[in-house]
């Protein structure tokens, strides 16, 4: 099934949440949109200021400059967004929106209030893992810079230095560094904590991820097979997923000892709409060393640790167990570069190529992935 609207015109409002300092789109991806034959990109004066992107540059790019965000929503039929629109925002999406964002379609209560408005809703977070989505890929661009910050953050709360030191005074050691989880954002912890001179180990449900580890030269805590089992229980996992009871009892046995020495541990286990699965008991946290960090990127599902508290460092048995949430905002300038090229690229399954107008094909697999609300109703079973 095809559905075509009008000539495709872009709007971009300013994000309105205040931990978030990233924008839909940048000059040069409004220049690229531009060049599609998209017939106007609309840009809410100021959107770009907390990503040191001046109203000027956008002008000069191309941009349609509008004074708020009714404007926005006034000019615009396809509007790109950060995050879901929520509050006064949320009263200005319209039936006949196209909306494209991380919309976070498994928050149920709020979801369902932007569905109701009748929009069209594209959620980035449930495009579909494809080789011709990879350019669209936005969970990846920015748990990439996500997993580069967790390793300066923990650093900066760590009251040791990383690398060994060999001095006259004598040797510093190097610290040891648990990585939990071997996704995107694990395998840049990886490669930013042994840049920094840590003795890195990393440990994943899924064996496969082994190769990766160790071409990082990092050490894989492999978790040893029961009797009986067989690869089946990992096979073919994209994300981290729920695990047997036997083998989240050898796992914990395993880890436990590992996090017990480590310095700095970075969890980053996340399952698409479901509560992070919990990595770092509390008994565990009991049994690190005082100064000890671990960093949480799980915190707004919940977190890998239960003790992990969103936009918070506790303290725990001088353990700083850290939960910052959108760490990829606190790198926005790069964070938003990477994100409007997701975007742009995104344009291409939305505009028909010959007319430059929105078109909706459904039959597409990156369509009907990311289509998650439509007509009033939600899409998410």
């Amino acid at each position: 099934m095809h559905e075509k609207n009008s000539t495709m015109i872009i709007g971009v409002p300013a994000e309105l949440t205040s931990n978030e300092r990233r924008v839909a789109i940048t000059p040069d991806s409004t220049k690229s949109i531009l060049k599609k034959g998209v017939k106007k990109v609309v840009v809410q004066r100021g959107a770009g200021h907390k990503s040191l992107i001046s109203d000027e540059a956008y002008e000069e790019a191309g941009a349609v400059m509008a004074e708020d965000l009714v404007d926005v929503y006034a000019q615009a039929n396809v509007i790109f967004k950060v995050g879901r629109p929520e509050g006064d925002e949320l009263s200005l999406v319209k039936k006949g929106h196209v909306l494209v964002g991380l919309l976070q379609p498994y928050d149920n209560d709020n979801f369902l209030e932007l569905a109701s408005t009748g929009v069209t809703g594209f959620a980035m977070e449930k495009l579909p893992r494809i080789s011709r989505a990879q350019t669209m890929d936005v969970l990846s661009s920015q748990a990439n810079l996500a997993g580069y910050k967790a390793v300066l953050v923990a650093a900066n709360e760590y009251s040791r230095v990383m690398p060994m030191l060999m001095t006259a005074a004598g040797t510093v050691k190097a610290a040891r560094c648990v990585v939990m989880g071997v996704g995107v954002a694990g395998l840049q912890a990886i490669a930013t904590a042994k840049r920094l001179g840590c003795v890195v180990e990393a440990t994943d449900v899924r064996p496969e991820t082994k190769e990766q580890v160790e071409s990082l030269g990092a050490k894989f805590i492999e978790v040893p097979a029961s009797e009986g089992s067989s690869d089946e229980e990992t096979k073919d996992c994209v994300y981290a997923q729920e695990m047997s009871e036997d083998y989240k009892r050898r796992q914990h046995d395993l880890v436990s000892k590992r996090v017990a020495q480590a310095d700095i541990v970075i969890t980053t286990a996340l399952i698409p709409g479901r509560r992070a699965p919990t990595l770092i008991s509390e008994g565990m946290v009991q049994g690190m060393k005082p100064g000890s960090v671990i960093v949480d990127l799980a915190v707004e599902q919940g977190g890998n640790c239960p003790l992990s508290e969103i936009d918070q460092t506790r303290y725990v048995n001088g353990v700083a167990i850290v939960g910052i949430s959108n760490l990829p905002s606190s790198v926005a300038s790069d964070a938003s570069a990477l994100y409007a090229r997701n975007l742009t690229n995104f344009v291409d399954v939305l505009m028909d190529k010959d007319s430059g107008e929105l078109r909706i094909n459904k039959e597409d697999e990156i369509v009907s992935g990311t289509l998650v609300c439509e007509r009033g109703q939600s899409l998410i079973e």
